[in-house]
């Protein structure tokens, strides 16, 4: 059952996109992180373009056609399967999200092409061992042939940096050699004192649900991967030379993203 009283982050991302799946809850919450960080829109059409031109190139330049993306959020334009099917018909992508309205629109996830598939998993990425242990991630995708991760803007609701590197660890363990991992993740990197104080102040009252890492942080949480150029970069940066103009700033967006291969 959907729960209208509680902030939920992929209904509050869903507002921020101009979609209509959220609550008034959600959008006060919404407007409260805009009021801190004007940029909040910007920063989310930016991390979905991030997720496209990471999917092209494992589809297109890594030969890579399977996917498990967690934290999927609401459906919205190019999602994961959409994007690798347009280049590889057969490619095959299980959805992760633990928000019941995900659930309620997976049908919108789950359309595929003919000699692929797709299947949708409600279940937390907090519960790592879990999601790898359950039938519609077996059935669908094939732990003998490498597999893209897809967490995309979820790790920083992980408040605890051990935690998230415990998660991310288990997941890739179960994958083969020759997986990768696209990562991407809020960091403070670009906050001035100002900015610092009033998230600082929005956390004490229990105002936000994410938690925001320095790029040794992130880079921490892939540890004994091999990064793909141009390494960890902000999601606006990243391999984004065909994107139109004008391009945001760094701060402005404030997301780190990367792609990391596993030996």
């Amino acid at each position: 059952m959907v729960d209208e009283t509680r902030v939920h982050s992929a209904r509050r991302y869903n507002y921020w996109l101009g979609g209509k799946d959220n609550f008034a809850v959600d959008r006060e919450s919404g407007d409260q992180i805009a009021a801190v960080f004007p940029t909040i829109r910007v920063t989310a059409r930016e991390n979905r373009g991030f997720l496209r031109r990471a999917v092209t190139h494992l589809t297109a330049e890594a030969g890579i056609r399977q996917f498990l993306d967690i934290g999927t959020g609401l459906p919205t334009a190019d999602n994961t399967h959409e994007v690798a099917q347009r280049l590889a018909g057969e490619a095959r992508v299980v959805y992760v999200d633990n928000d019941p309205m995900v659930l309620a629109h997976a049908r919108a996830l789950l359309t595929s092409t003919p000699e692929g598939r797709t299947a949708y998993l409600e279940a937390d990425l907090r519960e790592p061992e879990k999601i790898l242990a359950d039938p519609a991630v077996r059935d669908v995708l094939d732990f003998d042939r490498p597999i893209a991760l897809m967490l995309i803007a979820v790790l920083h609701f992980i408040d605890d940096t051990d935690e998230a590197r415990r998660i991310v660890r288990t997941l890739l363990d179960a994958l083969p050699a020759g997986s990768y991992l696209v990562l991407s993740h809020g960091t403070s990197d670009y906050a001035d004192a100002e900015t610092h104080a009033r998230f600082a102040a929005m956390a004490t009252r229990g105002a936000i649900d994410a938690w925001p890492r320095t790029r040794d942080e992130v880079r921490s949480l892939v540890d004994g991967l091999d990064l793909l150029e141009p390494g960890i970069a902000p999601v606006n940066e990243w391999r984004a030379e065909g994107e139109a103009g004008p391009r945001p700033t760094a701060a402005e967006v404030a997301v780190y993203g990367l792609v990391a291969r596993k030996p």
